[in-house]
């Protein structure tokens, strides 16, 4: 959209306004939804706001109402919900105090019309015209309506006849005991900004993008009403143009972003919700006032359901935040169109499907198969870390950015590998998410040349994921000894077993961590050895698994001693020969199992795995089913259906097993 509108704002009652506007609210508008009865808290909430200010003569601002003026009415944008409101009140004031007698009165209120349905019309303007009589607080009003000779039965079945009855009766339960209510609110006391957006022409399409967007109020139009209270009673815009408001930006700028990029089902709610909720759960990290018990808490009250997120969530700290980078969001997806500007390296099961602000916002979470309504922990720590770059660095570096963006997956990619294989992502609570979003932060003061800045050894306060951090440092400080190094690092580090961790590399040369001892002819060859062999997931197969079987260590032959379970049928040891591909990363990040790949991925800068298993020389004493598993290829390729075996207690002999779990002996294969 263009965004060529021009405003002219001014503080209002609305009195003021109604008496020189005619206030219509159009066709294409929603329901009257604020006097629902599942909306009570928000009805509440903005009703003793009200009756508050009068009581304590405390003025407030009422947030923003936009509208077009069309054939001499007002036609509002944004406020219909309030204006409503504030309409029954006025019309309750002046019933109470006996007003409606009074043609100047008259004339004023029934200039606020609904031509949602004829219904609603013919309602306002009758409740104006036949007046009731207020006598007492116990009445219920909305029978009382509801019982006169002019009140259709049919009427009933309006839902905004529905919800302003509702509302009725919540304004006289609150504000009846109020003398002179009619004066109070037509004083300086109850105000809003009043923004006449000119020349822009409500058209269909406009009023489907900002306020058809369901029949109830959603989660974000809540919060957005109470978060511009709270901005305004904290005065966190002080100075700040209206153009340049919050409440501007949100209903123009910022929505047409998301209106372009992240609309689902003709609604921009749910993804703005989800980003503010995503700021809310961030900034609890970053900013660290609260004890740690109420910032996990609250973290991860928002992970499990964006929608809970409240403006007392969010400090002044946290506001700037949010406005920062919706404004640079804004001007990235517009005038740079950032999110197909892809990184030129893997980022594994984290890979956006457009960018990282659209995995927070937008994106099904397929990666997760608990999190299906809320972006998952390190898809929002990744946004964080590209938010807080472009924050920090608003020239654009190409380099410096992906330098900053692969620091930060080698963090996010290390995980505790569980000797099965399985690989659950390293953050996956609401305590890590508050330790590394506060590592990220802390980093991200030299993100503008992170391998500079990590290659002087920061002294950082931050604990989380120090071992990688450590590798992370001792990378920067290779790559600034000598920068050839960066090339062959960043090919190890993207290894699809390796994963942004290269300390086996480190191990398997012998760094003692002195830049100038680095061998780095040699990391380059073990790296090319795991890159040819080790892959992908496919990777793994039966000759990898019978070389293994003849590498030692410590005069042992036993690499698959990291697994271990016993079978009782069998009277025999299971042990797996890696039966998953993850199960190698684990023996390689293991202190004594890495020993054997050490010694195996060494044999492999001059043999194939098949070859390292036909060169074996086994000793004397070597079993025999080891040595036919290591020089018999089809034993293991025609009958290693499940990668498991059993080993007689005297060694004597294994069994294939045809299942993980057999319950018998018979049906597994016996190599003696």
């Amino acid at each position: 959209m263009n965004n060529q509108n021009q405003y002219t704002g001014r503080i209002l009652n609305f009195l003021e306004l109604i008496n020189e506007y005619e206030i219509q609210i159009p066709i294409i508008q929603r329901d009257y939804a604020q006097g629902r009865e599942s909306q009570k808290e928000i009805r509440d909430n903005f009703l003793n706001a009200i009756l508050n200010c009068i009581k304590e003569n405390n003025p407030i601002k009422l947030d923003f109402i936009y509208g077009s003026i069309v054939d001499e009415k007002l036609q509002p944008l944004d406020g219909q919900q309030r204006l409503t409101t504030l309409f029954l009140l006025h019309w309750y004031a002046a019933s109470k105090e006996g007003l409606l007698s009074k043609e100047e009165v008259i004339q004023a209120i029934e200039r606020f019309s609904y031509e949602t349905r004829i219904s609603s019309r013919e309602f306002c303007q009758v409740l104006v015209s036949e007046s009731i009589s207020v006598y007492s607080q116990d009445q219920i009003l909305s029978k009382t309506i509801v019982n006169k000779n002019w009140f259709f039965l049919s009427w009933k079945d309006d839902p905004t006849i529905d919800a302003m009855l509702r509302s009725i009766d919540a304004i006289h339960e609150k504000f009846y005991e109020i003398d002179n209510l009619w004066d109070k609110l037509n004083s300086s006391l109850i105000q809003f900004y009043f923004v006449e957006l000119e020349n822009m022409g409500l058209t269909d399409d406009l009023y489907i993008k900002m306020n058809a967007r369901g029949k109830l109020l959603t989660s974000f139009e809540s919060f957005k009403a109470g978060f511009q209270k709270r901005i305004n009673d904290e005065n966190w815009e002080y100075e700040i143009d209206l153009k340049d408001s919050f409440g501007v930006k949100i209903d123009n700028d910022w929505t047409d972003f998301f209106w372009e990029f992240f609309r689902k089902n003709n609604t921009v709610d749910d993804a703005q919700i989800r980003y503010i909720s995503a700021i809310a759960m961030i900034m609890q990290s970053v900013e660290r006032v609260n004890t740690t018990e109420t910032r996990v808490d609250l973290i991860n009250q928002l992970q499990e359901e964006p929608s809970k997120v409240r403006p007392s969530h969010l400090t002044k700290r946290s506001f700037d935040f949010l406005v920062s980078t919706f404004n640079i969001y804004h001007e990235k997806l517009f005038l740079t169109d950032y999110s197909n500007d892809r990184l030129p390296f893997p980022m594994w099961r984290h890979t956006p499907k457009s960018s990282f602000l659209s995995m927070i916002v937008y994106e099904d979470n397929t990666a997760s198969t608990i999190q299906r309504d809320s972006a998952t922990y390190t898809q929002k720590v990744l946004f964080f870390a590209e938010a807080v770059y472009f924050l920090k660095n608003k020239e654009e570096n190409k380099g410096s950015y992906e330098d900053w963006m692969r620091i930060i997956r080698n963090i996010i990619s290390r995980a505790d590998i569980d000797k099965d294989g399985s690989r659950p992502d390293i953050v996956r609570s609401p305590q890590s998410f508050d330790g590394i979003i506060n590592l990220v932060n802390e980093l991200s003061e030299g993100s503008q040349n992170i391998y500079k800045f990590l290659s002087e050894q920061p002294a950082l306060k931050s604990q989380y994921a120090k071992d990688q951090i450590m590798e992370e440092v001792e990378k920067a400080r290779l790559i600034s000894y000598d920068s050839s190094n960066r090339d062959i690092i960043f090919k190890a580090e993207d290894n699809e077993l390796l994963r942004g961790k290269v300390s086996f590399i480190f191990h398997a040369i012998g760094y003692d961590f002195t830049p100038s001892n680095f061998d780095a002819e040699q990391f380059k060859r073990i790296s090319n050895i795991i890159n040819e062999y080790f892959d992908s997931e496919k990777s793994l197969n039966n000759d990898i698994r019978r070389a293994m079987l003849s590498i030692e260590v410590d005069g042992k032959y036993d690499f698959y001693s990291y697994w271990w379970s016993y079978w009782h049928v069998g009277n025999s040891t299971k042990r797996r020969l890696f039966d998953k591909f993850r199960e190698i990363e684990y023996c390689i990040n293991h202190e004594y199992y890495r020993e054997y790949f050490k010694k195996f991925v060494f044999q492999l800068l001059d043999k194939t795995p098949s070859q390292v298993a036909e060169d074996f020389l086994p000793a004397e004493q070597f079993p025999n089913w080891k040595k036919r598993l290591i020089k018999e290829p089809n034993i293991l390729n025609e009958n290693n259906k499940t990668n498991h075996i059993a080993i007689a207690e005297d060694n004597s002999h294994c069994f294939l097993l045809k299942s993980k779990r057999p319950r018998e002996v018979e049906g597994n294969i016996k190599i003696m």
